[in-house]
């Protein structure tokens, strides 16, 4: 249970203020804030499922440090290119 809230406490705080919750709360001013939470939820869920999917087949196959490491040089990539525009 540890484990869960670790992972809950780490994704609540790194969506505050997203695009996806931006965007929530644009389909909620025109759909309602029922019809945008499911939509959200169902949408979060499903790309959550391919992620957890993903990183636990990569788990399998590849050291813990190596992803780490990877996971960092993609943040970064990911960063700059948010900040040139070109993401």
């Amino acid at each position: 249970m540890e484990n869960i809230l670790t992972v809950f406490l780490a994704i609540f705080l790194a969506e505050l203020g997203d695009k996806t919750q931006l965007t929530t709360i644009a389909f909620a001013s025109k759909y309602g804030w029922k019809t945008a939470f499911i939509g959200a939820i169902l949408g979060l869920a499903a790309v959550n499922l391919i992620g957890a999917l993903l990183g636990d087949a990569i788990g399998d196959v590849l050291p813990m440090d190596l992803i780490q490491r990877g996971a960092g040089v993609l943040f970064i990539v990911f960063g700059v290119l948010m900040l040139l525009g070109k993401l």
